[in-house]
């Protein structure tokens, strides 16, 4: 049996915990990207969202400076950049100039959502809807911008032309699946929130993915909320955290970051209402052990090449511990033999 190497990642939107300011959460980004860079984590992504009080990754290239200049190795980048937001040339420029700073670190996620509601979007680019069906287009651009054959054409981005940045396609439904393979670009599907075509966008892209000179076969990842305790209890206690963030987010009522508390009967009913079950489905919590076995199960059911975690809690001190120990988790895992498919998952989401 072949023993594969899963690479493990950390996806940042900077959610602010009540109580706390905005400094604050930024300064925690910076001490989470460190612990990831000291145990092992391959990327440190921030999201881009707009519009609200709650979150702090408007500007992600300001960010993915802030922690690139702070660290030494991990690879930093966007999860992703919301190109319909931005102009291709701008986006070019900017990730070239963090690649001549942070040679051989920058990573450049694209997706076609705005991050934001429909009134934000189009305050930020009152053309949105026509770049958001442009999207293949607009990538199209950006790949063009970074090419060095580009110093003969009367528009450059003369600061990203050789730069190497690799692009990465976000998606989360099938329509990037297909854009990604037919690129031969990497895929990652945001599956820590929109768990429904997970399955089905993987296979489309890795069915229908054509080589290309930036990827010679299909490269996936996948999202998932993560987190990981001494006890189960505590575990339990870690994810109502997120339970009450996305119950937030199905009501129109988002609050900062709220403290853990028992998973009661109540708390759990929540859990199984089918749009919270859609949203959290790829959630694993619990002890070392509990994850392990549930991030095994998963990696058997999609196969995919590296995990990017996302870990809401409201004190950073308990994101830190659930950060280490699941590094554990995946040396472990890692450590021994990991051979797909498998067995259907079992998440700790379908035990409660």
């Amino acid at each position: 049996m072949e023993k594969q190497k899963i690479a493990y990642s950390i996806l940042e939107l900077a959610l602010v915990a009540q109580g706390n300011t905005i400094k604050q959460t930024l300064n925690n980004s910076l001490e989470l990207a460190k612990a990831a860079e000291a145990t092992g984590y391959k990327r440190f992504w921030f999201a881009e969202h707009h519009n609200s009080a709650y979150i702090g990754s408007s500007a992600p290239t300001l960010l993915i400076g802030y922690i690139a200049d702070n660290t030494k190795e991990i690879r930093v980048g966007s999860g992703g950049v919301m190109l319909p937001n931005h102009s291709p040339l701008v986006v070019a420029e900017q990730f070239g100039t963090l690649a001549h700073l942070y040679p051989g670190r920058i990573d450049l996620g694209l997706g076609r959502a705005p991050g934001t509601d429909t009134d934000t979007a189009l305050a930020i680019r009152s053309d949105f809807i026509r770049a958001a069906q442009s999207f293949p287009q607009e990538v199209a651009k950006i790949q063009h911008y970074f090419d060095e054959a580009n110093q003969t054409s009367k528009v450059r981005a003369a600061i990203a032309e050789g730069t190497n940045v690799p692009v990465y396609i976000l998606g989360s439904s099938t329509d990037s699946a297909h854009l990604a393979a037919k690129e031969g670009l990497p895929y990652a599907f945001a599956s820590h929130f929109a768990s429904t075509h997970l399955l089905e966008a993987l296979e489309i892209y890795r069915s229908e993915f054509k080589p290309s000179a930036f990827l010679d076969k299909p490269y996936t990842m996948a999202g998932v909320n993560v987190f990981v305790a001494d006890t189960e209890e505590k575990a339990e206690g870690l994810l109502t955290t997120l339970i009450k963030m996305f119950v937030g987010v199905l009501t129109g009522k988002s609050n900062a970051l709220q403290p853990p508390a028992e998973l009661t009967n109540d708390m759990r009913d929540i859990l199984r209402h089918p749009a919270v079950h859609q949203m959290l489905k790829y959630s694993f919590a619990g002890t070392k052990a509990t994850v392990k076995e549930q991030i095994t199960d998963f990696l058997k059911q999609t196969k995919v090449d590296e995990l990017i975690t996302t870990s809401p809690t409201f004190s950073i001190e308990d994101r830190l511990q659930s950060t280490r120990l699941f590094a554990e988790v995946m040396n472990e895992i890692n450590q021994g033999s990991y051979v797909a498919p498998g067995k259907p998952a079992i998440y700790q989401i379908n035990k409660m």
